[in-house]
């Protein structure tokens, strides 16, 4: 049984640990970010072990990605018992139970959205791939809308719509063409033009880019993360997600939410489509969606998704082992959606204390266990990007594993699983390396 604080034995990394990252680093691509030394051995629920003995308490979980925690027991038993039948035969060309169960598992998600149509692929980036073929396709336009600050892949075509960082896009291009991006709603960057009445936003689409940039009638798609990601896990307001709906509706242009970070109940709810009350025409999933084993997916309204035979495929897309792993991960998420929502609310509410002590922390934002903490100068309010860096550090060092994103935030996003319990013990190592950083 694991204990009940991380427990750090040798300042990471350590003598295991340093000859993997040397091999490592005399062998794997430079494009490795590597965000810090953790060499993982084996993981148990929220708690990661490295080869040199240390204990981890993890809330970033693979980059949102196990979603049931490390090496869930239903979600093992899943995959030993799909290997043992067969691991591919091609789900492009052929049919398997798994597959088809995947698929009906997915169009029952997101009712609003009425009848459903479903394609399985490896990962989110390639979901978002497929995606913009299909829309193209759909509505016979090419233009697309994307907002500043997204991040939907490093895909060709998916770093054509994002633009989060510069070193996404540096000299990788000339990028796809048609794609036009946008300001993203941000209440808390700017509260007085995004309100639940008001987007600057949105009066910019109209008044804007619609008149001066391009026609509505040639824009296929407005691709939106419902709540941004890598860009800084910020919260748009409901009224903007709702404003975006009504305007693909007047000009008959496809919605396109990229769930792939804030779907499979990371915001408490199945997915964030539901938090805002806003049907898209499409949504992109991935991530948490097989707890770590490779497998997305594009859900689409079944007119949507009318393209001829073999227009679209995947080799590997909704492979039987993942499609085991996925089912399995489902049925367990479905289960913890009210405890989300409640760790979610808890932490939010230690977090506000936390900020009351250490004014570092200038916005607490999210909805279940998708958080971001905002990092500032409490005298300027500019962003304070080097100290997040710092406490990211120094947090690892401490056997807290957490991630920053956009300019000044560490987002949380643990396994689905932890409790109130786990919430507090980050809490107290944030605060400890706050205060140390702070010296």
């Amino acid at each position: 049984m694991a204990k009940l604080y991380p427990e750090i034995k040798i300042l990471p990394p350590g003598p295991k640990g340093k000859l993997i990252i040397e091999k490592d680093r005399n062998y794997s691509s430079s494009s490795y970010i590597k965000a810090y030394d953790l060499v993982v051995e084996r993981g148990e629920g929220p708690w990661v072990y490295d080869v040199d003995g240390n204990r981890y308490l993890d809330m970033m979980a693979g980059i949102a990605v196990a979603s049931t925690g490390h090496s869930h027991p239903k979600v093992v038993e899943a995959i030993k018992n799909a290997a043992e039948k067969f691991i591919h035969i091609c789900g492009t060309d052929f049919y398997y139970q798994s597959m088809s169960n995947m698929v009906e598992k997915l169009a029952q998600y997101v009712p609003a959205m009425g009848p459903k149509k479903v394609f399985l692929t490896n990962s989110g980036a390639e979901a978002i791939e497929g995606a913009i073929k299909l829309v193209r396709y759909h509505t016979k336009r090419s233009n697309l809308i994307a907002f500043k600050g997204a991040f939907h892949g490093r895909t060709t075509g998916a770093i054509a719509l994002g633009s989060s960082k510069i070193k996404y896009r540096a000299h990788f291009g000339p990028f796809m063409p048609g794609v036009y991006h946008i300001p993203f709603c941000n209440p808390f960057r700017d509260p007085t033009g995004e309100t639940e009445s008001v987007s600057k936003v949105i009066a910019y689409i109209e008044n804007d880019l619609f008149k001066t940039t391009v026609d509505p009638k040639e824009v296929a798609a407005i691709f939106v993360e419902p709540i941004l990601g890598e860009g800084g896990y910020v919260i748009p307001t409901k009224f903007f997600i709702k404003e975006l709906r009504r305007i693909c509706d007047e000009h008959g242009i496809l919605l396109v939410f990229d769930e792939v970070q804030s779907g499979v109940g990371r915001t408490g709810y199945m997915y964030a489509s539901e938090y805002f009350g806003v049907a898209p025409d499409i949504f992109t999933t991935a991530k948490g969606l097989a707890s770590g084993m490779p497998l997305g997916a594009i859900v689409s309204k079944e007119k949507v998704m009318n393209w001829p035979k073999g227009s679209h495929g995947s080799t590997y897309g909704g492979n039987p082992i993942a499609c085991a792993a996925s089912l399995a991960t489902l049925e367990i998420i479905e289960g913890l959606l009210p405890q989300i929502k409640r760790v979610g609310e808890y932490a939010i509410s230690e977090l506000k204390k936390l900020q009351k002590r250490q004014p570092m922390i200038g916005d607490i934002r999210g909805t279940g266990l998708m958080i971001g903490v905002e990092f500032v100068d409490p005298k300027t309010h500019v962003s304070a990007g080097a100290f997040m860096e710092k406490l990211e550090q120094l947090a690892f060092k401490k056997g807290l594993l957490l991630l920053g994103c956009g300019a000044s935030t560490i987002r949380l996003a643990p396994p689905l699983i932890v409790t109130e319990h786990e919430i507090d013990i980050m809490v107290k190592i944030m605060e400890e390396c706050i205060i140390e950083l702070n010296k």
